[in-house]
């Protein structure tokens, strides 16, 4: 596998140059991300569960694709191509919002993100995911998923759980 360079990023989302994907997560450094989040046919949001084989967050539910641009990637270009590359699926996608988080992963790694948070929708059924990178895939309607994170955090991604909030005001 090709060696994943990330786009190192300040907290307005200038780029300061290129770092490898997992130095990055290790040595605590800002770089840009994205998130993608889907509807069905019904408006319920699509979910993955990612991966056991997954370097961190492995087992946890979250939106329905996520990753980092690569260096000279517009972002929008690489939520569309992670999407295809996770979900097996072609998406229409708007940016909808931005937002920064920083935090400490169990296994000694950082998410420190300027994150794009992308929004489309996706009405067949997903049926030709990644192994790899995705276990499993449900939709539920925003409320329902609201309440099961508030029950049961730690089923979720920690990002999943800091855009929901915004995501549940954009809607």
């Amino acid at each position: 596998m090709p060696t994943e360079y990330v786009i190192l990023v300040d907290e307005q989302d200038k780029p300061l140059g290129e770092m490898e994907k997992q130095e990055a997560h290790l040595q605590n450094r800002k770089h840009r991300a994205f998130s993608v989040f889907l509807q069905d046919a019904d408006g319920k949001i699509i979910l993955q569960k990612r991966a056991a084989v997954k370097y961190h967050s492995p087992n946890l539910w979250t939106n329905a694709c996520c990753g980092h641009p690569r260096p000279n990637e517009s972002t929008i270009d690489a939520a569309k191509r992670r999407t295809y590359e996770e979900l097996g699926i072609e998406v229409d996608i708007r940016e909808i919002f931005t937002l920064s988080y920083e935090e400490k992963l169990a296994n000694g790694l950082w998410e420190n993100e300027f994150d794009h948070v992308f929004l489309g929708s996706y009405t067949q059924p997903i049926t030709n995911f990644n192994l790899d990178e995705v276990s499993d895939i449900r939709s539920e309607s925003i409320e329902s998923i609201a309440k099961d994170v508030q029950t049961n955090p730690e089923e979720y991604t920690f990002w999943f759980q800091k855009i929901l909030p915004k995501l549940i005001s954009y809607l």
